[in-house]
């Protein structure tokens, strides 16, 4: 059995509950996070079906994280998916084994990055949207 099949929905649910009041109550992330859900018990089942699917590829999530994401956009800085990405590990080394915290905080990286990366491209600063119609081309951003 893979070491993601061995976390099971009742390891992710506790790292998902544990992870979230514990970004509920951090300085930099906890009025982000706060002022964007409404309905905390609602977005949990939705971060647990999520890590459902991208762990235990059960297909529980079907939602699109990248929308998500986007409408929060100027609040989302470098600096603070560091910091989720911190908290992250290290809940996860508090609640799963040293290979299941490790498979969860890789996946984590690799969401993370592509946020990042999406954020990026449609705010115009990845090289690749600077020349899309409407963008700045790079001769044009550095006149």
């Amino acid at each position: 059995m893979s070491e993601a099949r061995a976390l099971g929905e009742e390891a992710l649910g506790r790292l998902v509950e544990r992870f979230y009041a514990k970004i509920r109550l951090d300085p930099a992330l906890g009025p982000i996070f706060n002022n964007a859900i409404d309905d905390w018990p609602h977005h949990l089942e939705k971060l647990k079906a999520f890590w459902s699917s991208v762990m235990l590829t059960t297909g529980r999530y079907k939602g699109q994280p990248m929308a998500a994401h986007m409408k929060h956009e100027a609040a989302m800085k470098p600096e603070l998916f560091e910091r989720w990405l911190g908290l992250w590990r290290e809940t996860a080394a508090e609640e799963l084994s040293p290979e299941g915290a490790a498979a969860v905080f890789e996946k984590a990286g690799r969401i993370a990055e592509s946020l990042q990366l999406g954020l990026s491209f449609a705010r115009g600063e990845h090289p690749l949207a600077m020349g899309r119609p409407g963008r700045a081309t790079p001769a044009e951003a550095s006149d």
